[in-house]
């Protein structure tokens, strides 16, 4: 059902409150790291440590600080898995069965598809290794890159990344962030490797909904950055239609006269305001940046593969969410042997009115205390 036009003020306030950032410093109780990816139905991996990898940060704001032995509990568990969504993220292991068209179809990438040609020889005794010792990282076999390739993989990581990506391998922990690969069969629940793969039509559907449900509102085109589904409007749009018609999402234009939105069928629009918080660059919240743009009128900007002459905020930036508004970006580094987060840079987004250097204390405090830090300090 459509409905008349809605404030985009409105919309902005249901994505925010969708969210559920923490409105304060909290320790998380048990199973609130799995109940946090469930709800958010992906999130993103990166390696890069100036603050803290990019999955913490992004559970940390929504649930506190954690302890990552429980998450890696979780992958060891087959209660969560790592694939590709929006990019490499945790998912809820239920989403397995919709990720194997991928992985049966020779995984995502090109170059792990030629992988597996031109070691075809190394597959066997990667595989036997594994199958007699257990779980296994890159750095458990011999080799080295060529330095002809971007990552520089030796020919055993090329392959176990490759036989991750078609589903043969699934990680089952990460060991100083490097994965950890097993057999599925010995990770993922033997109900769900044996399940069927659904049709496209209801993988698609099923994203369509989890995303909108995760996201709070969405238009068509983010509904697909979500996923990073290729194949445009023609791919998704009747699927999108159809689960209006269903009773399941709700269509919502907005008084901008933009693309409409897309709500579950239930949601009332408006929201909770959230407390002042700095996001990760990956953050959920931040995945769509036309859709980011529109609603918050707030250009992200990720500058780590910059060169320093080049940077226009920093390495590392953080935009700062109070309220329903992004207020600024912060350009942090944590100093773990000072026990240190250092604030090198802030830039207060253009127009912002009120005491916005308290709303940033107030949430660099929050967050060195989540690391584990003892202090904030200024440039």
């Amino acid at each position: 059902m459509r409905t008349a036009a809605v404030k985009l003020t409105a919309i902005r306030r249901l994505v925010v409150s969708a969210q559920s950032y923490a409105p304060r410093f909290r320790r998380t109780q048990p199973g609130e790291v799995e109940a946090a990816i469930r709800r958010l139905g992906a999130v993103q991996l990166d390696s890069i440590t100036a603050v803290e990898r990019a999955h913490r940060l992004t559970l940390s704001s929504r649930i506190g600080a954690y302890a990552e032995d429980e998450l890696q509990g979780l992958l060891a568990a087959g209660r969560i898995f790592e694939y590709w969504a929006h990019e490499a993220c945790l998912l809820p292991v239920e989403l397995w069965p919709h990720c194997r068209r991928t992985m049966e179809g020779d995984g995502r990438w090109q170059f792990h598809r030629r992988a597996m040609r031109d070691h075809a020889a190394l597959v066997g005794p990667v595989l036997e290794r594994i199958r007699a010792e257990g779980p296994l990282g890159s750095r458990d076999f011999e080799g080295a890159g060529d330095g002809t390739s971007m990552w520089n993989w030796k020919p055993a990581k090329a392959v176990l990344e490759a036989l991750w990506d078609n589903g043969v391998l699934a990680v089952a922990g990460r060991r100083s962030f490097q994965r950890r690969y097993d057999l599925a069969e010995r990770v993922i629940p033997r109900a769900l490797l044996d399940a069927p793969v659904p049709g496209e039509d209801e993988t698609l559907r099923t994203f369509a909904l989890l995303a909108v449900r995760a996201r709070g509102a969405l238009t068509e085109p983010a509904i697909r950055e979500h996923w990073r589904l290729k194949g445009g409007r023609a791919r998704l749009h009747h699927h999108v239609a159809a689960l209006v018609d269903e009773g399941l999402l709700r269509e919502v234009d907005a008084d901008d006269g933009g693309a409409p939105f897309y709500v579950d069928a239930g949601a009332e629009l408006d929201g909770s305001a959230a407390a002042p918080v700095l996001l990760c660059p990956f953050d959920n919240l931040l995945w769509d940046r036309p859709l980011l743009e529109r609603l918050f009128g707030f250009r992200h900007v990720i500058e780590v593969y910059k060169r320093e002459h080049e940077r226009e905020y920093g390495y590392y930036v953080l935009p700062l969410l109070t309220g329903d508004r992004i207020v600024g970006r912060a350009d942090l580094k944590a100093d773990r042997a000072e026990g240190v987060l250092h604030v090198r840079r802030f830039h207060p987004e253009p127009g912002v009115r009120g005491n916005v250097e308290t709303k940033l204390e107030r949430a660099a405090t929050r967050l060195a205390r989540v690391l584990g830090l003892e202090e904030v300090r200024h440039a």
